[in-house]
């Protein structure tokens, strides 16, 4: 069997600040190095950056050979420890990575050790080279790395590369109390306690701009229409201070994307009067105008002809709109747990106004924090987004290279886009979804995702 040696790493300018990833993918019994990659993040901290080099890596090597043990080298102690499973992952934001990142091989494939940075220093390098890129608001690109003839030409062997300069690293908030004098100096600013996420599954493109205080409105609006942007510059905080990257950077041709197109299901009772409506309450079926507007959008997507599959929520308004456009595609359905919408507990039913009178509290602490369950239970928005990532990876393997229709809820699909923008929690309180409305991500051999479509209703115009 053969054996990779990956080497990752990521920084942070700021922490939060201008960040980047650089992943190197060695023979292992050569030292040669196989490939390399890297990308400018936009604004992230030092953590998500270690996570996105990790994820880059393994991508990298399971492109060369999907059979290969892997061993991941790396100078993260809080990333080595967590995906070896003896610290626990609290936050929300890295949660989904380290699931992404254990999904690319079968657990047993892979190994991970610490190394001191001194001996990481060609994806140290791939890291800088991504954010000295970003700085000009341009996109890494191989043909201009550096890193690994610079390295060379140090005549350092492999397994004693040395590190480039950063400033010292902060206990991270995930790590237990005993890492304090367990981890290492790892040259990065110091960790804050509650992350900016610009991780998931990333597009190569940074968003740039500001993210005001979330609006006291729920962001899944109880699978009801979702609360509306209420104004001011409400951008992606990628790159607050960085200029946006203008585009994908030269690469080698990745084939067709595997596109999920993802459809909101169509008006039930309680979608115009705006109540909490999950997988937790009554289950109600479409009304007379989500039927119709079932029928519309199928006759919409009959006309673009594009669609190969069909997945559906199991609950019974998504089953309900997906058996109306698979009628008119001639197609199946497929039933995904994984696509429910999030359970509200004792909110079902109710709607914003009443769950504000009731439970202030609870309510507070929901919009506050993605850890926080709705009252009596429920499910948080961190787990729906682990929930959702899981759920991705298993429909990108299944359609590759093809066009499935995911016909689900609002906090599933915005939870989707979120990922696939690599957006923070509160990014989930600055969408509109509209009953029956398409959005569409393409999901790339290489692990980045394009958002093509956001809540278009087009078809439901007259």
């Amino acid at each position: 069997m053969r054996e990779f040696i990956v080497e990752a790493d990521g920084g942070s300018r700021g922490n939060p600040g201008p960040a980047g990833y650089g992943a190197v993918v060695l023979d292992a019994a050569t030292g040669e190095t196989l490939t390399e990659a890297a990308e400018y993040l936009g604004t992230a901290t030092n953590n998500v950056a270690e996570y996105r080099g990790l994820l880059a890596g393994l991508r990298a090597a399971h492109a060369l050979d999907p059979g290969a043990r892997v061993r991941v080298r790396m100078d993260s102690k809080l990333v080595v420890e967590q995906m070896s499973g003896r610290w626990k992952i609290k936050h929300p934001d890295m949660k989904p990575l380290a699931m992404e990142a254990r999904s690319v091989f079968p657990p047993d494939q892979v190994t991970y050790e610490w190394i001191p940075r001194e001996r990481n220093k060609q994806a140290d390098r791939l890291a800088n080279e991504a954010m000295d890129a970003g700085a000009k608001g341009e996109q890494w690109s191989p043909s201009l790395s550096r890193a690994d003839l610079a390295t060379k030409a140090e005549a350092t062997p492999a397994a004693a590369r040395a590190g480039a300069d950063r400033t010292t690293e902060a206990t991270p908030a995930d790590a237990p109390p005993s890492a304090v004098s367990a981890a290492p100096t790892a040259g990065r600013t110091a960790e804050p306690a509650s992350e900016s996420v610009a991780g998931g599954s990333g597009t190569a493109v940074a968003a740039g701009g500001r993210t005001a205080a979330p609006e006291a409105v729920p962001a899944a609006a109880a699978d009801a229409g979702g609360p509306r942007t209420v104004g001011g510059d409400q951008a992606h905080p990628s790159a607050s201070s960085a200029p946006s990257a203008p585009g994908w950077s030269a690469a080698p041709d990745l084939g067709a994307p595997t596109t999920l197109v993802l459809l909101r299901h169509g008006e039930t009772p309680l979608t115009p009067q705006k109540r909490f409506s999950g997988s937790g309450g009554t289950d109600p079926a479409l009304s007379a105008a989500g039927r119709e507007q079932a029928h519309r959008v199928a006759d919409a997507l009959a006309r673009r002809g594009t669609i190969q599959a069909i997945v559906a929520s199991p609950l019974a308004r998504t089953r309900e709109t997906a058996g109306i456009v698979a009628a008119r595609l001639n197609l199946d359905v497929t039933i995904e747990d994984g696509l429910r919408e999030t359970d509200f507990g004792a909110w079902e039913g109710l709607t914003f106004g009443e769950v504000r009178e009731r439970y202030p509290d609870d309510l507070n602490a929901w919009l506050a924090d993605p850890e926080a369950h709705p009252t009596g239970g429920g499910e948080s928005f961190a787990e729906t987004a682990v929930r959702l990532a899981a759920t991705r990876e298993k429909l990108v393997a299944a359609y590759r290279g093809r066009t499935a229709l995911l016909v689900t809820h609002v906090t599933p699909i915005k939870t989707l886009i979120r990922l696939a923008l690599g957006a923070p929690p509160e990014s989930l309180f600055r969408m509109e979804l509209s009953a029956a409305s398409l959005s569409a991500v393409a999901y790339y051999a290489d692990g980045n995702a394009s958002v093509r479509l956001f809540n278009d209703t087009s078809h439901l115009r007259p």
